[in-house]
């Protein structure tokens, strides 16, 4: 347990941190969502939209994954 104010400050400043990022995270990516979904085209396009998506959304997974293991 921290003994002064300051060092519970800046562990409670580092937890809200830590849950605002993955709010921030999760908006953009209903930004992107949202950007996508005005240009989707046509509907007989919309598997390989599907699969590229998935392929792009993969790719940024395994990049973010190999960054934390290099850090």
């Amino acid at each position: 347990m921290p003994s002064t104010y300051e060092e519970r400050h800046e562990l409670q400043h580092k937890a809200h941190s830590s849950r605002r990022i993955r709010v921030e995270h999760g908006i953009a990516h209903l930004k992107n969502w949202r950007a996508l979904a005005r240009h989707l085209g046509r509907r007989e396009h919309m598997s390989d939209i599907v699969q590229a998506v998935a392929g792009l959304l993969s790719h940024q997974q395994t990049v973010t994954l190999s960054r934390g293991f290099q850090a």
